[in-house]
């Protein structure tokens, strides 16, 4: 069955089936009538019918609707041409050894267009001659008592339609069988299947194609015509909906407020702290953390990305935490430098200021009608920092910036902290893009800097 992509649609057309045995529920229509109760329904992700405290009615994950999926696959579907399709696997469970997981998290494509968050599964968004109707595939394990009794609740094929609103569902195990009908036809296969990746499960090699031994998803792709998938998400991506600024406004006024209340603490070392600032997301609201943070004391800061987040916090120095937390998928990115024992020295406070002010010029051209791109700003950024940097007595020629302010100023944010990974950043920055702003001076110990500075790193980032 065909959807219409065009804009004033409001709800998916497909008729509401009968269930006598499995009553899922229909979501972005109305809902058939449930003769169990929502304890009595399982799925393999929260819902409002079984988690009434964390998804409002409507909403196929926190804060995102089942409406708001659909359209999504409709603005892609307008993107490609007619006559092809575009293909997606979720991500593989991750193993820290044997039969020991990480915490699972969804591919992001995959989850922009489906708000699917199991493992083992493949969605396929079909576009055929009309340029106002697609077709949406997917592939997703089937109910199974004996592995759920393991792992946990499955949703399963018949929920991929009445729930996930697929308009054609199969079982994960035949997607060999199955795919080959859906593309044999097709002008181009917009994927980004069979890159590289360090993939270990058997389902990811079939995903990758990487086992000469399994008829890999790759294989099956290999005399299709096959073009990049992930330009044409990142053009959909950067632009942020009401619900998304939604979500990422939750997690970044929740993930402040924990970071500022960190800072009327006072730590013996940088454990603590992180320990306080991940207790703080979840217990006020958020999913968790959204990336490993930088909690780094002293010199630590003097490494951008320093997560060992080990050592002891020392009189006299600053600590340097860069941590967010996540709602419904959707990241925030902070980052705060301040005095361990609560207050600056002259130079920390002399850095600290001079930094502050190249940010908050930065924040002022914030607005579309600025005519920014993520690199014009970092120019505006460079020249307040060289400017400043100068005037507290340091030698800026040469290569000194690029010492002392070794990254970009800012980057696109959403489902990734590094959203939309490709993007350019010379484009014009738009209403409902999201980006960081964050300046940060690293002065390494090196007779070539002032000696009160050296040693000091500190980083002012915001998500705007």
């Amino acid at each position: 069955m065909r959807r219409s992509v065009l804009p004033t649609l409001r709800a998916v057309s497909r008729p509401i089936p009968t269930f006598r045995t499995r009553p899922y529920l229909l979501y972005g229509v109305r809902r058939a009538k449930s003769t169990l109760a929502s304890s009595d329904i399982h799925f393999g992700q929260p819902l409002h019918e079984t988690h009434p405290h964390l998804l409002k009615a409507g909403d196929l994950t926190p804060g995102i609707s089942a409406i708001e999926y659909h359209h999504r696959r409709a603005a892609l579907t307008r993107k490609l041409p007619r006559n092809s399709v575009a293909i997606l696997a979720a991500s593989d469970v991750k193993y820290r050894s044997g039969a020991v997981f990480h915490e699972y998290h969804q591919e992001p494509n995959f989850f922009y267009l489906t708000g699917f968050t199991e493992p083992e599964a493949v969605a396929v968004i079909e576009k055929g001659s009309s340029d106002v109707e697609y077709t949406f595939h997917l592939f997703v394990r089937p109910k199974d008592d004996r592995s759920e009794l393991w792992d946990g609740a499955r949703s399963g094929v018949q929920a991929a339609q009445d729930v996930f609103n697929a308009d054609e569902a199969w079982n994960i195990d035949d997607v060999g069988n199955k795919l080959p009908s859906l593309i044999r036809d097709t002008r181009s296969v917009f994927t980004d299947i069979g890159g590289s990746g360090a993939r270990k499960s058997a389902f990811s090699r079939f995903i990758a194609g990487s086992d000469p031994k399994l008829d890999g998803l790759a294989k099956l792709l290999q005399n299709a015509n096959l073009k990049p998938l992930r330009p044409v998400m990142n053009e959909l991506r950067v632009n942020k909906s009401e619900a998304e600024l939604d979500c990422m406004r939750r997690a970044g006024s929740i993930s402040g407020a924990v970071i500022t209340e960190a800072m009327r603490n006072s730590y013996r070392t940088e454990k603590q702290l992180w320990a306080d600032l991940a207790y703080g997301f979840k217990t006020q609201g958020l999913d968790g953390e959204a990336y490993v943070p930088v909690v780094a004391g002293g010199r630590h800061a003097l490494s951008i990305h320093y997560v060992r987040n080990d050592d002891v916090l020392r009189d006299g120095e600053v600590v340097l935490v860069d941590a967010g937390g996540e709602y419904g998928g959707y990241i925030t990115d902070i980052t705060r430098t301040w005095p361990v024992n609560g207050r600056y020295t002259a130079a920390q406070r002399d850095m600290y200021n001079m930094i502050l002010r190249a940010q908050q010029s930065c924040i002022s051209l914030c607005r579309e009608d600025a005519d920014m791109s993520l690199d014009k700003l970092h120019r505006v950024a460079e020249d307040s920092l060289r400017h400043g940097l100068k005037d507290l007595g340091f030698d800026v020629s040469s290569n000194a910036l690029d010492v002392l302010f070794p990254h970009h100023v800012g980057h696109y944010i959403g489902l990734d902290v590094h959203d939309a990974p490709g993007f350019p950043r010379t484009d014009r920055l738009l209403e409902n893009q999201c980006i960081t702003i964050e300046p940060g001076i690293y002065v390494p110990h090196d007779d070539r800097w002032p000696e009160h500075f050296r040693g000091l790193g500190i980083r002012i980032e915001d998500s705007l």
